[in-house]
């Protein structure tokens, strides 16, 4: 099938959000908005795994950086907290299903960190009158207090960071916000050095029917196994094709 990407920017609280539009050649096609972990940009690994995927299923994917990260405005220790990070990606979604390419249809995908900015922007959408179809989350911490290996050192994209950054951005708790979540797909390792596996069965405990996790047997929080990604692909694949092109 043939796919066209768009480079796409928009401006969230006074800065220039960058990112890229995956299309395929179908009218009219639901609409996957993918959000980064936190030291990630959207040429995340599993990023670039959805912009090769979903186009040929007859999905969009948009993948951007989120402030201060990659290719967008911003200075990473000053303009990066869940709080932004979720109004960057409301934001996304909706000048995207404004430029009128794609349905209005949508599922979200986040990594780490972007995990949790899926989840406050699922709420924030609803609350605007737009209920997501379906999420991917991969490594997701629920509560931040249960994150382990706090990435404080410096390094050639930003300097080193003081424990208050964390403490005065990064702390929150998702309980409540992960309980109205429906059609679900969880991803988590079982050595997860980072977020440990535990938080994602909190999240299947707390999510709505319909829903999966998938533990991977000694998977990182990177997903670095190639086995494991391909697990991934396949189904992540079946589970949005479930989600939003079946009727």
């Amino acid at each position: 099938m043939n796919t066209l990407s768009k480079k796409i920017a928009f401006v969230c609280d006074a800065l220039t959000i960058r990112g890229i539009l995956h299309l395929p050649a179908t009218p009219n096609p639901p609409l996957v908005i993918g959000s980064h972990g936190l030291e990630g940009t959207k040429e995340s690994a599993k990023q670039t795994l959805l912009a090769d995927l979903l186009p040929g299923m007859g999905i969009a994917f948009f993948r951007f950086d989120h402030r201060g990260c990659g290719e967008s405005d911003g200075i990473f220790q000053q303009d990066t907290s869940l709080d932004k990070r979720t109004a960057d990606m409301v934001a996304a979604v909706n000048h995207v299903l404004g430029l009128g390419l794609t349905s209005r249809k949508i599922a979200l995908f986040g990594s780490s960190l972007g995990g949790a900015t899926c989840i406050e922007t699922w709420t924030r959408l609803e609350a605007q009158g737009l209920t997501p179809q379906a999420g991917v989350l991969c490594a997701t911490p629920i509560k931040s207090q249960t994150i382990k290996n706090i990435p404080l050192g410096g390094n050639t994209n930003r300097p080193t960071l003081p424990m208050s950054f964390f403490e005065e951005n990064l702390l929150f708790d998702l309980t409540r916000a992960a309980g109205k979540l429906d059609n679900l797909l969880i991803f988590h390792g079982s050595k997860d050095e980072v977020v440990p596996w535990e938080n994602g069965q909190e999240l299947y405990d707390l999510a709505q029917h319909p829903k999966e996790l998938i533990i991977h047997e000694n998977g990182d929080h990177r997903m670095s196994n190639k086995a494991q990604q391909q697990d991934f692909t396949e189904r992540t694949a079946l589970w949005l094709k479930g989600c939003l092109l079946l009727e």
